[in-house]
């Protein structure tokens, strides 16, 4: 792949787009930080994709820092991916993605839009994942075990995205676009890529990916198969308890593919052993983050104090010398990172899982003490998204941490959806832990309620996140994290 023949074009193009920029970027769903004034926009590196000075569209790719003094400290800058398309006629089909008309420089007049809403120009960012090498700012590169990706495929946006935006070429294949992006490799990338090489069949194979050339490198985006048929775990639980019948099968079997994932990343990656002085540091970050928590959200302060008793207990068992494995995890578990493929619809390999030895179907996995006998008995799960809580430092999502910690996650996932569910169906949720924790313990023979400590610790953890999270984003779910607040405070 040729070296882009200049990037002076883009370096003096962003001037005149800043302007448009601070207006554009607050109003984006996965701009991270709605609610603050962005006061300036600063270039870190650019590439031209397609020149911007032909007839056609142009395409030119940049990262930028957005400067919100009101961010938390350390947070005032974020870095951003953008890809932005340039025409001298704008389609009406393309008119909602416009971002602008420059008044000046080398664009003025011309028709700035969001780049990946023209399948032409996403067409453009498949055929050099296509082709590993160097462009600009930019290298492209593939999994060696991946078989080739076809050209020719059409482009269409996935609108379900928050935190990034996806694509889905022809119904093979999806690539995510991270949009904050973070200095180091990304976990969406590392653990995937990891598991694949480990011949774990859980997590659709990375195919393809690309990354900046700059001093400090950032992940950029990720083509992995799309599981198309498939239906994720939180529409499946949300149709049960809309029939009236249990799930769980269905989350035994999620239990006992947790189990296969991180038992695989614990083969694949380093471990470390939590002694005393981990687990007082662990037991402090979480009360901190209880304390902020019940600053940020009053309706939290009547609870804490009991809350900070799961935390107590923990750091009293690292000074007493329990000691706890810590691995990398997913990070950011929950039923919607499920994916789960019917024999009938989606029984057929993926093309680039081709490559990658497949794992026991679900269906024999009886030979471990739990036949299947519900919906998951036919088909197969996948686990995906492995980036972690995007909100979270990177360095902090990269860490190893107890495997129980992507278990509440899954735990709270299904008191979630029990929640959502007019009437609500308290027993349903704890058949579901229950279940939940029977296969993981079928498949890795460690029970995580034998742990009752820690798990506590990293329920109590993940529903104070939530709390805040809600408080901010969605109001009226904030009754669903209280209740397991009032549940985990009587705990103490």
């Amino acid at each position: 792949m040729a070296e882009a023949a200049s990037t002076r074009t883009p370096v003096a193009l962003l001037p005149s787009l800043v302007p448009l920029l601070l207006d554009w970027l607050p109003r984006q769903r996965w701009f991270a930080g709605k609610g603050h004034p962005v006061t300036g926009v600063s270039l870190v590196c650019a590439t031209e994709l397609l020149p911007l000075t032909g007839p056609g569209a142009g395409l030119v790719h940049l990262l930028v820092e957005v400067e919100q003094p009101g961010l938390p400290a350390g947070g005032a800058k974020d870095c951003y991916q953008l890809l932005l398309g340039v025409r001298n006629v704008l389609p009406p089909r393309l008119a909602p993605a416009l971002i602008g008309r420059p008044t000046d420089g080398p664009l003025a007049g011309r028709a700035v839009y969001e780049g990946l809403h023209d399948p032409r120009l996403a067409e453009l960012v498949l055929e050099r994942l296509r082709t590993p090498g160097t462009l600009g700012t930019l290298r492209f590169s593939r999994f060696d075990r991946a078989p080739a990706v076809p050209g020719g495929l059409t482009a269409r946006p996935l609108d379900a995205e928050q935190s990034n935006s996806s694509l889905i070429y022809g119904d093979d294949y999806i690539l995510k676009v991270f949009r904050r992006v973070q200095t180091g490799p990304n976990p969406d990338l590392e653990l995937p890529l990891a598991l694949a090489r480990a011949g774990c069949g859980r997590v659709p194979v990375p195919v393809a990916w690309y990354e900046s050339t700059a001093a400090q490198p950032h992940t950029l985006g990720v083509l992995q198969p799309y599981l198309r048929g498939s239906h994720d775990g939180w529409r499946l639980a949300l149709d049960a308890l809309a029939a009236g019948r249990p799930f769980t099968d269905e989350a035994r079997a999620l239990g006992l593919v947790t189990a296969e994932v991180h038992t695989a990343l614990a083969e694949a990656l380093p471990t470390v052993l939590l002694r005393h002085e981990h687990t007082e540091h662990l037991a402090r970050a979480m009360r901190r983050r209880l304390n902020e928590a019940a600053r940020a959200v009053p309706a939290l302060l009547p609870y804490a104090p009991r809350l900070g008793t799961a935390f107590d207990a923990v750091a009293a068992l690292g000074r007493g010398g329990r000691t706890w494995r810590a691995q990398r995890v997913h990070g950011d578990l929950h039923l919607g990172q499920a994916l789960y493929q019917s024999a009938e619809r989606g029984g057929r390999a993926s093309p680039a899982l081709a490559g990658a030895p497949p794992s026991a179907p679900l269906a024999s996995t009886g030979q471990l003490g739990h036949p299947q006998t519900g919906a998951a008995a036919a088909g197969h799960w996948s686990v995906i998204d492995f980036e972690g809580e995007p909100a979270r430092p990177l360095g902090e999502r990269r860490s190893p941490q107890p495997p129980v910690r992507d278990i509440a996650g899954m735990l709270r996932s299904f008191d979630y959806a029990a929640r959502s569910h007019s009437p609500w169906n308290p027993a349903w949720a704890e058949q579901c832990r229950d279940a939940y924790c029977e296969g993981y313990a079928a498949g890795s023979g460690d029970d995580p309620r034998a742990e009752p400590e820690l798990l506590r610790a990293y329920e109590t953890d993940k529903a104070v996140y939530e709390v805040v999270y809600e408080a901010r984003h969605r109001p009226g779910w904030l009754p669903v994290p209280m209740a397991a607040i009032e549940r985990l405070a009587a705990l103490a």
